[in-house]
């Protein structure tokens, strides 16, 4: 017998970089909200890990450092889990964080503070829905649904979040001028970003924002075509 999960992805609505620990982390202020756009798991009896990539993006690797193995050894399950990923992986959306968050709530885990220990957005994708996230992604605090759409545009580049964070600190902690803070550190590493942008920017006539550390630009509003896809919010799994 298999039980079938959904994992909404994250959308970084604004993010503000405070400060950097001694242990290397940087804490921030963010505004996340989750997507209708989201992976399947299935999850059955057994042991293993098996992912179908359906999305554009990054490989992804079923091995005991994928994040929905950490969250089983967490949790002290086992199981068979085939995920089948319709979040592009590098995209910062949270993809891989949602699916672990998905198996913690399958395993009725709900420590948020532990969930951060396996990676920083799980916390919130634990949580789920609008929240304000602050520490390293630990401190979450829900926030009321707002039902919204958005216009979301991911380019075919890696964009690595701990690089994003070293440019970053390389170039004095800029303040992002459109509400995030990692935009010019990431455009600084990934100089393609900027052609991408700027088709959305074209396709809606707004000043697109980048998700996270990035690579996914968005919009408010729906413009769908071009490889753009039109999301909507969701509140979280509890309510």
């Amino acid at each position: 017998m298999s039980i079938v999960l959904f994992a909404p992805a994250k959308l970084t609505v604004s993010l503000r970089v405070t400060g950097a620990r001694p242990d290397g982390y940087h804490e921030v202020d963010a505004e996340m909200v989750s997507l209708n756009l989201g992976d399947r798991l299935v999850v059955s009896e057994g042991d293993g890990l098996e992912v179908v990539v359906a999305a554009s993006g990054l490989p992804v690797a079923a091995d005991d450092d994928n994040l929905v193995a950490r969250a089983l050894r967490l949790a002290g399950r086992t199981a068979h889990v085939r995920i089948e990923k319709a979040v592009p992986a590098g995209a910062g959306l949270g993809g891989g964080s949602s699916d672990a968050a998905a198996i913690l709530r399958w395993a009725g885990f709900e420590d948020v503070e532990a969930a951060a220990s396996i990676g920083a957005d799980v916390a919130y994708c634990l949580v789920g829905g609008r929240a304000r996230v602050t520490g390293i992604g630990e401190v979450v605090e829900a926030l009321p649904h707002l039902e919204r759409t958005f216009t979301l545009l991911t380019p075919p580049v890696a964009c690595p979040t701990p690089a994003v964070y070293r440019r970053w600190d390389d170039l004095g902690g800029p303040v992002g001028e459109h509400g995030n803070d990692l935009e010019s550190a990431a455009v600084d590493l990934v100089p393609e970003l900027e052609r991408w942008r700027d088709e959305l920017a074209d396709a809606s006539g707004q000043r697109p924002r980048l998700a996270g550390s990035g690579g996914t630009w968005f919009v408010e509003g729906e413009y769908p075509g071009g490889g753009r896809r039109v999301v909507r919010t969701l509140p979280p799994p509890s309510a």
